[in-house]
């Protein structure tokens, strides 16, 4: 292990305290939780200061939760502001999930004209009158070490008795800015990989808040492990010479473990080797499972089918374990885990293998989890934040999203080998890859706000199938999207969160940008550079869930496959069209 860098920061706290002096009437806007944010004002009050501590971080719906009355309102009409150094929508989004948590009342957004004073208004209809709050969003220009102006929420204060209207770096930002500084710094080899794991830990005292009766919360913890990890992968994307959102970078693996810790926030930056620790986890019936299944009872469950064993290696030496069951029906590839911290797919893999296999007929190979390495630091980083989405997990211990790894490198295959072996040993048309995404929202404040390249998936819009085929498989393709689609449709639970999702990101994100098949949303691409002539992709909003929507959502993702399965016995039957 090398450390890099460690470093103890002055509490926001503190900063605020040292500006401020007796007699002032202030305000200030700090990435800090509520409890912080009520002592800063105590503490100032015991000094003779009048003081308003807000958040920088989501101004307006923390100004609503905190300071807005909605008791006898029955409209809200909120416009919002709009940057040229942002995204049109960067501040309708930021307002997310506020259409939700006013209730029944009626509720709008507008843009505002550009300008440059960065405030919402809020009109407030109570009876026959209208009272208008205006909510200020501090927010900053600079240039990020991609070389792109972003406008990025920031420290900010207020004396206007002094004439102080001025940013102010928050130790939030500072930490950032330092993580950055020091990895950007650092004298890296010429040839990735270059670290096996670059380990960045927070210590902060900001505490998660659940936004009841929705699966959100707004969390500054995960917000700066989203930030950091995706700033690193970009800056590592680019030092390998590749343009931003390649997903074939191989730097090694960034694991950013914020932690929550009261005092003063820490930093530490180190280059350990891989964590080889196998994912635990009490084993679970399996249909009930509540949570994301262990290692131990991934490979247990595998082991009860009949068929093959199949394995392959990682780069961390993990094992990726597959079965291969054999029989008359037209082959099929089933697998789960490629972003290792989407985890119901590997719950409804199992589950689907499972009923498969009771029939002789039956022709698959199942990969559960293809992602070990991501799988085991996805349990890792829950063990201390279960409810944040870990996307530091999302890739292989190289970095790399498997699906894009090249076939020509022998050496650098590890993972993908499954899929490429039971492509060629069965000629299988047809893989069903089970995937998710976040079931909150998914926000890089210190960089934009909005997540670089994932603007669409940042705020939940149900499940949704992506149907990728090549073109002389059309046929078929389409024949299997009209199956499925239609058991899927039939499900009135699973229909309702589809309405409730759509409803509430289409208030602040606009259009989904997805096509209805028997009323059933799902995209479908057409190219000829996949492995599998067919590949269904699920897409379940399943990233943090657990209890009774984890198993909702493994019970979809299950169904689906079944689905699948029958669909395409009944494509390839001779005489069927």
């Amino acid at each position: 292990m090398v450390t890099l860098f460690q470093k103890t920061y002055d509490r926001m706290f503190d900063r605020v305290m040292n500006l401020l002096r007796k007699g002032d009437v202030a305000e200030v806007w700090s990435f800090d939780d509520r409890t912080t944010r009520l002592e800063m004002e105590a503490e100032a009050k015991s000094r003779g200061i009048t003081l308003r501590a807000r958040s920088a971080y989501k101004p307006l719906v923390n100004a609503f939760l905190e300071e807005i009355d909605l008791s006898d309102v029955t409209a809200v009409s909120v416009s919002y502001p709009v940057s040229p150094f942002a995204d049109k929508k960067r501040f309708r989004l930021e307002a997310y999930p506020l259409a939700a948590l006013v209730g029944s009342r009626s509720f709008e957004l507008q843009p505002k004209a550009p300008v440059e004073d960065l405030c919402y208004e809020v009109n407030l209809s109570i009876g026959s009158d209208i009272h208008t709050r205006t909510i200020y969003a501090p927010n900053r220009v600079y240039v990020d070490l991609t070389g792109q102006n972003v406008l990025s929420p920031t420290g900010w204060l207020k004396v206007p008795e002094r004439g102080l209207d001025q940013e102010i770096e928050t130790d939030f930002e500072e930490i950032y800015k330092d993580a950055m500084k020091i990895i950007a710094a650092h004298g890296w080899k010429s040839d990735a990989p270059f670290f096996e794991e670059l380990n960045v830990s927070v210590q902060l005292p900001q505490m998660d808040l659940p936004l009841p009766p929705l699966d959100e919360s707004m969390s500054l913890r995960e917000a700066l492990h989203e930030d950091l990890y995706f700033s690193a992968l970009e800056y590592f994307t680019l030092k390998s010479g590749k343009m931003l959102g390649d997903r074939n970078v191989r730097p090694g693996q960034i694991v950013p473990e914020i932690t929550f810790a009261t005092g003063r926030p820490e930093l530490s930056i180190e280059l350990r080797p891989y964590d080889r620790r196998a994912r635990g986890g009490e084993a679970q019936p399996l249909d009930e499972a509540q949570q994301a299944a262990g290692e131990a009872q991934i490979v247990t469950e595998l082991n009860s089918l009949r068929g093959e064993t199949l394995t392959c290696e990682t780069v961390a030496g993990r094992l990726v374990h597959a079965r291969y069951l054999q029989g008359s029906d037209a082959p099929v590839l089933i697998s789960g885990g490629q972003h290792a911290n989407e985890t119901s797919g590997i719950v409804g893999a199992l589950r689907a293998a499972r009923i498969l296999s009771t029939s002789a007929s039956s022709h698959f190979t199942v990969i559960p989890c293809e992602n070990p390495d991501g799988y085991a630091l996805q349990g890792r980083l829950c063990a201390e934040n279960p409810s944040h989405m870990s996307h530091a997990a999302r890739y292989t211990a190289l970095g790399d999203d498997l699906e894009y790894r090249g076939v020509s490198d022998e050496a650098l295959i590890f993972e993908k080998r499954l899929r490429m072996q039971a492509r060629r040993q069965t000629g299988a048309g047809l893989h069903i890859n089970l995937h998710g995404y976040p079931a909150h929202e998914w926000t890089r404040p210190l960089t934009g706000y909005v997540p670089r390249g994932f603007p669409a998936w940042m705020i939940p819009k149900g499940f949704f199938l992506i149907l990728r085929h090549h073109e002389e498989a059309r046929p078929e393709a389409m024949a299997l999207l009209d199956h499925v689609t239609r058991r899927l449709a039939s499900q009135k639970d699973l229909m309702a969160m589809n309405r409730r999702q759509h409803a509430l990101f289409e208030t602040h994100a606009g259009p989904n940008g997805l096509t209805l098949v028997n009323g059933f949303p799902c995209m479908v691409t057409v190219g000829n550079d996949g492995l599998y002539p067919v590949t269904l992709i699920t897409e379940y909003p399943d990233e943090t869930l657990y209890g009774a929507p984890f198993v909702a959502a493994h019970t979809v993702q299950m169904e689906t496959v079944l689905a699948a399965y029958q669909a395409w016995q009944e494509n390839l039957r001779p005489g069927s069209t």
